[in-house]
């Protein structure tokens, strides 16, 4: 038989390929970005040509890096399934899953109990690190991400509406001090998630002040850090309603009467292979009726 190249650089390869990101790969196999690449480069001299367009700031597959990930990806991936198999780990009732917080804390916990009250049996394994999709039948089963759209070759499904509205602390939206117009906007403080970048513009373009500059704007990577920011007054956050009505926090308020349809929402993606799994599609099935 052929000898083939390191397992660790063909694993490098599928995960740079699938994020997009040398950091993204990187971080998803706990290696050092320059680690990473030297595992991609040694690949590359094997086969005696580059896989990817690099970039600034990324990097592209090129035609010959598309044709090797659409015969190894898939590889790799029944790889990993067969040796969960082998380990005797194939027909356990666990589902392995990643979701964002305020996901997790607002939507899944609320709900999780009816799905042990008819499955008492599944047993749900819950992370909440970044770069999940990279980590799929790698530690994962399901992830529930917060995108504009989940790329194939990924199975994915789109959980519910998510429409934008301003959250702000309750003397804001009440009393004499209240916020009446959006034009007010102009002095004060937005609050942004890392994760949601574009929310103001589409909001403020929904109330037809697309011009409308804040007098500065704030950014957060954890969305509990931003609805506790908006609810001390430091700012007015554009996040989902869904997160507004999950928080349950007497401080905070709905500002103005818009709400905003977002391109961002939450999904849910798995491999395609991964929905023949028991507890895969248990939890597919019930969490799209509940959402979907």
């Amino acid at each position: 038989m052929k000898r083939l190249p390191p397992l660790s650089a063909l694993e490098a390869f599928v995960h740079a390929a699938r994020t997009g990101s040398v950091k993204a790969a990187a971080e998803a196999l706990a290696l050092s970005s320059p680690a990473l690449t030297r595992r991609i480069q040694s690949l590359e001299r094997r086969i005696g040509h580059p896989l990817f367009d690099r970039r600034h700031q990324s990097i592209h597959l090129n035609e010959a890096g598309e044709r090797l990930i659409a015969e190894v990806g898939p590889a790799l991936d029944a790889l990993a399934l067969a040796i969960d198999r082998a380990g005797g780990q194939g027909e356990l009732m666990r589902l392995r899953l990643s979701a964002l917080p305020l996901f997790a804390s607002f939507q899944l916990m609320p709900r999780l109990p009816r799905l042990r009250a008819i499955e008492p049996d599944l047993h749900i394994d819950i992370e909440t690190r970044p770069h999940a999709l990279a980590r799929l039948d790698e530690g994962l089963d399901v992830a529930i991400v917060l995108t504009r759209e989940v790329e194939p070759p990924y199975y994915s499904r789109r959980l519910g509406a998510n429409r934008v509205v301003a959250i702000g602390a309750r003397h804001l939206g009440e009393g004499p001090g209240a916020l009446r117009t959006p034009a007010q906007l102009a002095d004060a403080t937005v609050l942004l998630h890392q994760d949601l970048p574009d929310a103001f513009d589409h909001w403020r373009e929904a109330v037809g002040l697309p011009d409308l500059k804040p007098a500065a704007v704030d950014h957060f990577d954890s969305g509990q850090l931003i609805l506790n920011a908006a609810a001390e007054g430091l700012g007015i956050a554009f996040m989902f309603e869904m997160h507004l009505e999950g928080a349950h926090d007497p401080r905070l308020v709905r500002l103005f009467d818009v709400s905003v349809e977002s391109p961002y929402a939450y999904w849910f993606a798995c491999r395609r292979s991964a929905l023949t799994r028991r507890p895969v599609r248990i939890f597919h099935d019930w969490l799209i009726e509940e959402l979907g």
